[in-house]
C-alpha cells in the first residue's frame, strides 16, 4: 500500500486573506477550499463538496484589494493569492466555517 498523498501542496509562506472582513493566513499555492480546510480542518473534510467543479457548493465572491472587481469562482479551482478578500461564500462554507465565527 502506498503512503496517502499530502493533503496540502509544497508551500513555503502563509499568505494574508480576508474572509467576509476577518483576517487570516493559509498556505500560498494552494486552492481556496484546501486553505479554507487549513482553518477548518474537519468541518470542511465533512462537507458536502465534490472537490471537482460538479457540485458548485464552494462558490466565492472575491475581490484583490480597494478598486478591483469582484470575481466569481469556485473555491476547488481558484488558488489562493496574498491579499485576497472574500466578500462571498455559499451556505455549505459558512455552515462549515461556522467556529470561525464570520
Amino acid at each position: 500500500m502506498s503512503a496517502p498523498a499530502p493533503l496540502f501542496r509544497p508551500y513555503s509562506r502563509l499568505v494574508r486573506i480576508t474572509l467576509l472582513n476577518r483576517p487570516f493566513e493559509v498556505p500560498e499555492d494552494n486552492h481556496l477550499l484546501r486553505c479554507l480546510q487549513f482553518l477548518a480542518p474537519e468541518p470542511i473534510s465533512y462537507g458536502r463538496f465534490c472537490w471537482n467543479e460538479e457540485c458548485q457548493e464552494c462558490r466565492v465572491s472575491f475581490d484583490m484589494g480597494e478598486g478591483t472587481p469582484v470575481r466569481n469562482a469556485l473555491a476547488c479551482k481558484l488558488i489562493v493569492e496574498d491579499g485576497m478578500r472574500l466578500s462571498g461564500i455559499t451556505a455549505e462554507l459558512r455552515y462549515c466555517l461556522r467556529d470561525l465565527k464570520l
